[in-house]
């Protein structure tokens, strides 16, 4: 239960484990005689503390309340964040990971899911669940607490409210879950708050579905009236659209008529010309744009962990065209590439937001064929495709998009059909196949 340990000063420390955690205390003497003593008090008081003949108070730790052999009046008040026993609650475990997080250390919207993650754990393990007492059969209860709940998507949006059913929430979202709950835990394991590997080994999720692979709007409208799809099954079909370069120069038409705002066009026109993810868009600066060389600079976050970095993609002359007009025409002033005026009172314009660039997005598309598409990735899979079914080398496309693994080339590498349909009849459409 306790044991001794000389350090090479000389000074004696004892080493104990309370509630599954380890402390290390110095005694304060050389002599073992001395330390010997102490340590079976402390052993003796740890005792009584168990049986309950001794109490702790509310304020004071007991690794504290051992060493100062219960005279508590000379102690600080213990770490508020801890426990009575002096142990780590899952609330106070993620309040001091993200009070560790350096200034844009994580993307904003990363930290608000993590929060979102954040508020289903505690919701249902409870803020001051004692992490010291965190097994694997914990998060497996959790697992199956949160895989029968329903998300507040209803699986068919035409029935009346109170008839709609609403599906449930999947293991890909469970899984998320577990991985930000994983990465405080690693965190507080360095600290140290809690102690060992998290326990997430042999962990079971509930089945998932493979995603429908990457079509185009004519497959998707066929597979939906052949299958007399509806609701949520038509809406995932759709989240796995791409668009031809004929249909995304169409869908530019329509954005540049619809749009409410000077600034809407030109974001549609580099997320469809230059593959650029939403958050780098919203990064953008005007620098980034030299019109001499004909090249943008994309800034990124995602592909070199822990580090800025950047990536470049040729002008389009369409794209060049666009965004010398609205630099030059109508920006309303300032660095950044897409920006406005929220209100009257700004002294300069700010930069667009995330939640703005998806409320623009909606509203633009609302009420025309194009509200099919469910957000700005769409049209980065649809310049990912562009490039891939007019032969362009894969090294290029990477380069330009920011991919670095296999896994990642896999998800967005797709051709359209037609020239999968090529590939076979140059091979086989002329030859007469004879069963021998």
């Amino acid at each position: 239960m306790a044991s001794l340990h000389p350090e090479p000063s000389g000074t004696i420390h004892i080493v104990l484990r309370i509630g599954g955690r380890r402390f290390k205390r110095s005694l304060g003497t050389k002599l073992e005689s001395q330390a010997v003593v102490r340590r079976d008090a402390i052993v003796e008081m740890l005792d009584l503390i168990k049986r309950g003949r001794l109490i702790v108070p509310e304020h004071v730790s007991v690794i504290d309340f051992l060493m100062a052999d219960g005279k508590v009046d000379s102690l600080p008040p213990a770490d508020p964040l801890k426990t009575r026993a002096g142990r780590v609650t899952l609330e106070s475990m993620f309040a001091q990971f993200f009070d560790s997080l350096p200034v844009d250390n994580v993307e904003a919207t990363t930290i608000g899911t993590m929060r979102t993650h954040q508020k289903h754990l505690t919701r249902i393990l409870k803020p001051n669940f004692d992490m010291a007492n965190f097994t694997g059969q914990t998060l497996q209860k959790y697992v199956n607490a949160r895989a029968k709940e329903t998300t507040h998507y209803a699986i068919d949006k035409s029935k009346p409210k109170e008839e709609r059913e609403y599906k449930r929430v999947s293991a890909t979202t469970i899984r998320k879950e577990i991985v930000t709950l994983g990465t405080v835990w690693r965190w507080a394991a360095t600290v140290p708050l809690v102690s060992g590997p998290f326990p997430n080994r042999g962990i079971r999720l509930p089945k998932t579905d493979e995603k429908p692979p990457f079509q185009t709007w004519g497959e998707i409208e066929g597979q939906i009236r052949q299958e007399s799809l509806t609701g949520l099954e038509a809406d995932t079909l759709w989240d796995c659209l791409y668009l031809r370069q004929t249909e995304m120069n169409h869908l530019l038409k329509h954005v540049k008529k619809a749009a409410r705002s000077p600034f809407i066009h030109p974001m549609f026109a580099m997320a469809c010309y230059t593959g650029a993810r939403r958050s780098e868009i919203m990064r953008s600066r005007r620098s980034d744009f030299n019109f001499e060389t004909k090249f943008v600079t994309i800034r990124e976050k995602k592909r070199v962990k822990g580090q800025r970095s950047t990536r470049r993609v040729p002008l389009a002359p369409p794209f060049e065209a666009i965004m010398r007009k609205w630099f030059d025409d109508e920006h309303p002033g300032g660095p950044w590439s897409f920006a406005q005026f929220d209100s009257f009172m700004d002294q300069q314009p700010l930069p667009i937001k995330p939640e703005q660039a998806h409320s623009h997005f909606q509203l633009t598309l609302k009420g025309s064929r194009w509200e099919k598409i469910k957000g700005w990735h769409c049209l980065r899979h649809s310049f990912i495709s562009n490039l891939a079914c007019s032969g362009i080398d894969q090294r290029i496309i990477d380069e330009f998009v920011g991919h670095c693994t296999e896994e990642m080339r896999r998800r967005y590498r797709h051709l359209f059909p037609d020239i999968k349909h090529a590939a076979i009849a140059q091979v086989f459409g002329g030859a007469a196949v004879v069963a021998r």
